[in-house]
């Protein structure tokens, strides 16, 4: 097991104080404590930095709203430990999820737990991340049952990062994340630099926490979806090779428009249209031949197909069948 002096907490901020209170009561319940806890606030204006350094957190606070890989990124750069756990701030940690993570670890990369939804703690939130030959992700076993809570630790390739453990070499190696993306799939695009590397991680379904979910924006926001939006083709960009691309040009077609169908039954259709737009305008593929890649995604495809139970991914299915 990992000793508590080798595990910094990275949290990136932006307003939510009440939230940012409960997750560091959690933090402090903790039965392996973290060595430090380095908040990373963007322009917050409701007092939440002040929350964590009531509460002893080092806050580093930014002159405006930089986004959260750009947060994230200065916040594990300040750390001095061997591993970093990347924590949002609306989550709420079980007492032994450091404990579980850190011990699961060993020589992987990275580690992540089992994200509970904080409405309804019986259904996933996230586990791991998986990619859709048409580069949208699916946060693994989202809105099912919690039932395997209790299973071993196995291997994954993308970790969420909601709440995850990191070490600080491999974040140091790959960079961290990609500060373009601004929010949203860079912790998938990290993922996918992670596999390219030879970087592993482990998922471990008894660490849990809960997440209250797109808490400082709303999950259909226009912002968020246009951001999403744009970065689902920045990942297609940035990691298909000319081959690949054409290989899965029906599922990117079909993927992504059915996206835009269901970002439009939620009146978000012009954020989804500015964001292909935004996608397209530095669409260029430079991705390298990458035989790994192209085995997780015939991995995701399959799990996603026989595990994904909304009417987005049984029309993906459907669509993309005979492909």
């Amino acid at each position: 097991m990992l000793g508590a002096p080798s595990i910094t907490a990275v949290i990136p901020l932006h307003n939510q104080a009440p939230l940012l209170a409960r997750l560091l009561e959690t933090m402090h319940a903790q039965t392996q404590p973290f060595a430090h806890v380095i908040v990373v606030d963007n322009a917050s204006s409701d007092g939440a930095p002040d929350v964590a350094a009531a509460a002893g957190c080092r806050v580093i606070r930014l002159a405006e709203n930089t986004g959260f890989a750009h947060a994230v990124n200065t916040g594990w750069q300040a750390a001095t430990t061997p591993w970093v756990a990347i924590l949002n701030s609306d989550i709420e940690l079980d007492p032994h999820w450091l404990e579980r993570v850190a011990e699961a670890a060993g020589n992987a990369g990275f580690a992540a737990g089992t994200i509970l939804q904080s409405a309804n703690q019986t259904a996933i939130d996230g586990t791991y991340d998986l990619l859709s030959r048409a580069g949208c992700a699916w946060r693994a076993g989202y809105g099912q049952p919690s039932a395997m809570t209790g299973a071993a630790p196995s291997p994954i390739s993308i970790a969420p990062a909601t709440a995850c453990l990191f070490r600080r070499d491999a974040l140091e190696q790959l960079g961290g994340f990609d500060e373009s993306y601004g929010s949203y799939l860079e912790d998938v695009d990290l993922g996918l630099r992670c596999m390219a590397a030879g970087i592993t991680g482990v998922f471990v379904p008894s660490a849990l926490a809960t997440h209250k979910g797109s808490a400082t924006l709303g999950r259909w926001n226009a912002r968020v979806v246009r951001l999403i939006s744009r970065n689902q083709l920045r990942l297609i960009a940035r990691h298909y090779d000319r081959e690949l691309f054409f290989s899965c040009l029906w599922h990117i077609l079909a993927g992504q428009l059915l996206w835009g169908v269901v970002a439009a039954r939620h009146g978000a259709a012009l954020a989804w249209l500015r964001g292909k737009f935004d996608g397209v305008a530095d669409f260029r593929l430079t991705g390298k031949p990458n035989p790994a890649l192209r085995q997780f995604l015939d991995q995701s495809e399959t799990e996603i197909r026989s595990r994904a139970t909304d009417p987005y991914w049984r029309w993906y299915s459907r669509l993309t069948a005979a492909h």
